[in-house]
């Protein structure tokens, strides 16, 4: 396994009757004014209908997530790109940041239309009274057009950061969908596939006028595209992808991304799917720059609880929670989703040194295919 350790404390959520019927998963979390830690999680009513709720985290006297005091909704589908005509889609997924120039709160989060999945995002002074600031838009990045594309698993930096010319930015992690790319398809191509690292990697873009003037509705047209990490170890062979907001450690800012493999016993059009979590560490003052990356993953589908559900063998990590009010700067908290159904946390020791080896793509690559000692071998399911 990694250097980087993440230790399960715990199952956290679990659906209740009514709007959480088909599950409650995949949620943001972030410490409001009042100091407290607050849960969005997503919240799936029969008929797969999304809403994002928020929650009060409720800690032992050691300091450690035990549950959670539900306070409503934070947002339910109602503008027409969150709406589908079969009852479906809504609001899913959110991750959600401070980011420090703006001085508010900004959510991103997947809102599913008849279009298919976009990125959308929302603002907030308090976390509980939230604006829609509408989808996301993306310029084209030389022959690729992002607009039109499916795109799930944005997040924001809570800091300005330079663009590609030098000017302070908002920058988000965004991996578009393209057609072909989800793991579902890529499993039907043979282990030693080509990889399409234009359209089967995260990036990292940028919105310079929300930084610029201070205005949030300024926010959400991004350009300056970089392309930031594509698949490589056998664990994300499939499809590699967004995962917690971006927070800034002792080594750069980190952030747990998911990779997507397949289970050994899978066979014909029965392909089963596993859903893993790995790290991340990009360079403080150019998160262009991938200073560390998992050879292996830190957090695997092993639970009961993770490995049956809604979709089977996931772990899907989508908040982080800095434990400064624990004294110790280098301790973190992730949240994750529990095979599309519940919510698990599990708490990362950052250690004192990055760790030498890692896997990290060379970013003037174009293509590539995946070296013999890097395809997935034979294993038993977990």
């Amino acid at each position: 396994m990694s250097d980087f350790q993440l230790r399960r404390l715990g199952l956290l959520m679990e659906p209740e009757p009514g709007l959480e019927a088909e599950g409650v998963l995949n949620p943001a979390a972030v410490r409001g004014p009042d100091g407290q830690l607050y849960l969005f999680p997503r919240l799936v009513a029969r008929g797969n209908h999304s809403r994002i709720g928020i929650a009060r985290v409720l800690f032992n006297e050691t300091g450690d997530p035990v549950g959670v005091e539900r306070l409503g909704i934070a947002l339910e589908p109602e503008m027409d790109y969150e709406l589908r005509s079969d009852g479906t889609g809504g609001c899913e997924d959110p991750r959600i940041t401070f980011v420090e120039p703006l001085r508010r709160y900004v959510m991103t989060y997947t809102a599913h239309s008849p279009n298919g999945p976009r990125i959308a995002l929302a603002i907030s002074e308090d976390l509980f009274r939230w604006q829609r600031l509408g989808l996301a838009t993306f310029q084209p990045y030389e022959d690729i057009a992002f607009e039109g594309v499916d795109n799930k698993d944005a997040s924001v930096f809570p800091v300005a950061i330079p663009d590609s010319s030098g000017q302070p930015s908002m920058a988000i992690l965004q991996r578009p969908l393209f057609p072909g790319t989800r793991p579902e398809e890529t499993a039907c191509e043979p282990a030693s596939r080509l990889v399409d690292l234009d359209r089967e990697s995260i990036w990292i873009s940028y919105c310079s006028t929300a930084i610029t003037d201070c205005e949030p509705f300024h926010l959400g047209h991004f350009g300056s595209h970089h392309r930031l990490a594509a698949p490589v170890a056998p664990w994300e062979r499939l499809k590699i992808g967004g995962g917690t907001p971006p927070i800034l450690t002792r080594h750069g800012w980190l952030t747990i991304y998911h990779g997507v493999s397949e289970l050994s016993e899978s066979s014909g059009s029965a392909r089963k799917l596993s859903y893993s979590a790995g790290v991340l560490v990009l360079a403080e003052e150019s998160p262009q720059v991938v200073r560390y990356r998992s050879r292996e993953p830190v957090l695997v589908p092993e639970l009961p609880q993770e490995r049956e559900g809604i979709v089977a063998n996931v772990v899907f990590p989508t908040a982080i929670d800095r434990r400064d009010d624990l004294g110790s700067t280098d301790r973190f908290d992730v949240y994750y989703g529990m095979a599309d159904n519940r919510i698990g946390v599990a708490r990362l020791d950052v250690p004192e040194h990055l760790p030498s080896a890692a896997f990290a793509d060379p970013p003037q690559a174009r293509s590539k295919t995946l070296p013999s000692e890097m395809r997935p071998k034979e294993h038993a399911d977990k």
